[in-house]
């Protein structure tokens, strides 16, 4: 979700009317207007609604003093943006302008363009984002740019460059799909141009600014829209840590257009424009209440900004896959301690795969300008199956690379409307790392609730509200599960190692009592996020309860081999039993462990020990397994959300 984005700006100074022209300072800019019935309108909005805005000049703005009323903007031109213009033209006939910051994509058939694998980021889709492109008729056209993932080949630590094990999987209701980003973005507005001209209107290098949520007695949203640089590049692994990100390098905030529409829809990505102005209008309203007043306000609109304590960069390396391995799956390694995570991904169906390179950013491979020749040794030492499909080129090439950064966790709460006729979706309200196959989905998804919300309520407002109702803590659930899988050391150990042991040995024992581990019930459309913490904390009670229980009954069972003991060593009941169930209790769990607690273990090897289908190391090369049963199997793959 790299979309139409900004910076937060001060407050607003006072302005200075006079009878012919007013002026005054925004942010250290000049404001001038020739119109002294569009000067009373248009600050009475700015410094009374919200002063959160970019500057303007108001003479170079629209020539009439009506700004053009809209059925419905979308603010944002990435996948969810444009699926949600799309979703409002096809379902409910509204007439949608969509702005966007960046330039408008490349053609998804213009192969000059996608044969730079390594330039774009890859999506997996899975069944919940098929599911909804399904629904508004576009997934027949963006099928067509994608390449099928059946599986995955998988080395765990240690193996040779010959024993990596392929898995298909079988059992699943759809393919995953994948594609970079942008050509998925390239096939909606291919597919908009095709069949929704006169009805969808998309304008790239256009920053939106909204001045009034509440327009015209919540009537509409007041909004300005202005040009941006056509320097202004597409935020891609190839192009990361070029471009200057400076408001003022990039957008003119001069000459703008005032906008006003029925229904803002801010799907802006990881940026949050909309989602920061909410942000900081509550701010100020709160801060100006009575303290009596604040009490009946309930929580303010905030944006919850998690500390990455976890980070990790990445470098793309693009390499073609050798003739005996199949083009279509997911390929993986890692180092047994956790330095280094390699996992790739088909860019076409050539043989062609991008991958990448997971390091801890303090790693001295993952900074700029690295030592090839330790790169070429890591590859030699810990990657040996894929060392011989780089050449030094391209080592070299990797390790002059800047590194490129994975978002943080992140969610909105505890709305995702600004009054009656705002609402926000997307990475914008759920910004997660991109493991698990959650980011990209759940953002096209969020797109089949809001139609839902339109159809079952009679006005925008309760559409607004219910559409707030339904996924505001459905997405901070998403995101705190999500975390709760990418912690460090210890903390890890007891928020994702564990509880995975926990689940898959209580699933195999009684699969209709306890469900699937978290990472397997994610991948299930039918499975809400909240539905699955709420049932997860359940499940914790119930296996601490069983625990309990087995432990009770065994004690209970031993008294009589304990009472014998007893007398024969002479020692007192409760030391005899105390010491031998620490024993054995220590024994297991030792055991268990050794396999599991190694510093740095990636989720492929732990869920690939607690799964239902035991593979000890002795298995055949390259082996074959279909059928396999995916409910405990990895989902943990960077390039594709989650094969």
């Amino acid at each position: 979700g790299f979309s139409s984005h900004g910076t937060q700006h001060p407050s607003a100074l006072p302005l200075v009317p006079s009878n012919s022209c007013s002026g005054g300072v925004i942010s250290n800019r000049q404001f001038f207007s020739c119109d002294e019935s569009l000067t009373r309108k248009t600050t009475t909005a700015l410094f009374q609604s919200t002063p959160t805005i970019n500057v303007r000049k108001e003479s170079d703005a629209t020539d009439s003093a009506t700004p053009s009323l809209h059925d419905a903007v979308v603010c944002g031109g990435g996948p969810a943006g444009l699926l949600s213009a799309i979703m409002l033209a096809k379902t409910f006939n509204y007439k949608v302008k969509v702005y966007e910051r960046l330039p408008p994509p490349p053609s998804p058939t213009d192969e000059s363009v996608w044969s730079d694998i390594e330039k774009f980021y890859l999506l997996g889709l899975g069944e919940r984002g098929q599911a909804a492109l399904r629904e508004f008729d576009v997934w027949d056209d963006v099928e067509e740019c994608c390449t099928s993932v059946p599986g995955r080949m998988d080395w765990s630590p240690d193996a040779g460059p010959d024993e990596g094990v392929e898995r298909i999987f079988t059992d699943r209701p759809v393919m995953t799909q994948v594609l970079p980003r942008d050509k998925l973005v390239g096939v909606l507005h291919q597919h908009i141009l095709k069949n929704y001209q006169g009805q969808i209107d998309v304008e790239y290098k256009k920053d939106v600014t909204p001045i009034d949520f509440d327009n015209e007695d919540s009537s509409s949203v007041l909004i300005s829209v202005s040009d941006c640089s056509t320097d202004f590049l597409r935020d891609t692994p190839s192009n990361v840590g070029t471009q200057n990100l400076s408001e003022e390098s990039l957008c003119d905030v001069d000459k703008f257009e005032l906008i006003a529409t029925k229904l803002l829809v801010a799907a802006d990505g990881t940026q949050r424009t909309i989602a920061n102005q909410m942000e900081k209008a509550d701010k100020e309203k709160r801060d100006s209440m009575s303290f009596f007043d604040k009490l009946g306000y309930g929580p303010s609109f905030h944006v919850k900004r998690y500390v990455d304590d976890n980070q990790r960069i990445y470098k793309t390396i693009p390499f073609k896959v050798p003739s005996k391995w199949r083009n279509d799956l997911n390929y993986s390694a890692r180092s047994k301690d956790g330095r280094v995570l390699f996992d790739s991904l088909p860019a076409d169906a050539n043989g062609n795969q991008c991958a990448v390179l997971l390091l801890k950013r303090d790693d001295e491979l993952a900074q700029e300008n690295s030592d090839p020749k330790k790169l070429r040794q890591v590859f030699d030492e810990v990657l040996p199956q894929f060392s011989p499909l780089l050449d030094d080129g391209m080592i070299e090439n990797v390790a002059k690379k800047p590194p490129s950064f994975l978002p943080s966790f992140r969610y909105v709460a505890p709305r995702l409307n600004q009054g009656d006729r705002t609402v926000i979706l997307g990475d914008a309200i759920h910004t997660v790392k991109p493991y698990f196959g959650l980011g990209a989905n759940s953002a096209l998804e969020d797109v089949q609730i809001l139609k839902r919300s339109i159809e079952s309520t009679n006005t925008m407002k309760e559409a607004t509200h219910s559409f707030s109702k339904q996924r505001a803590d459905e997405s901070k659930a998403l995101v705190e599960i999500s975390r709760e899988l990418d912690r460090p050391g210890l903390l890890g150990a007891f928020t994702f190692i564990i509880p995975l042991i926990v689940d898959s040995i209580f699933n195999k024992f009684a699969p209709k009592v306890f469900s699937p581990n978290t990472i397997a019930c994610l991948q299930k459309r039918e499975n809400s996020f909240l539905g699955i913490r709420r049932r997860k904390r359940w499940e914790r009670l119930g296996q601490f309860a069983t625990l309990g229980t087995f432990f009770t009954a065994l004690t209970m069972g031993a008294k009589q081999l304990i009472r014998i003991l007893s007398r024969v060593t002479g020692k007192r009941n409760t030391t005899v039993a105390a010491t031998l169930m620490a024993s054995l209790a220590g024994i297991a769990m030792a055991k268990k462990a050794a396999a599991f607690l190694v510093p740095g273990m990636a989720p492929a090897d732990v869920l690939n020990k607690a799964s239902k289908g035991k593979r000890d190391d002795k298995e055949l090369p390259l082996q074959t397994i279909t059928a396999y049963d995916s409910e405990n199997e990895d989902m943990s793959n960077i390039a594709g959300g989650g094969i």
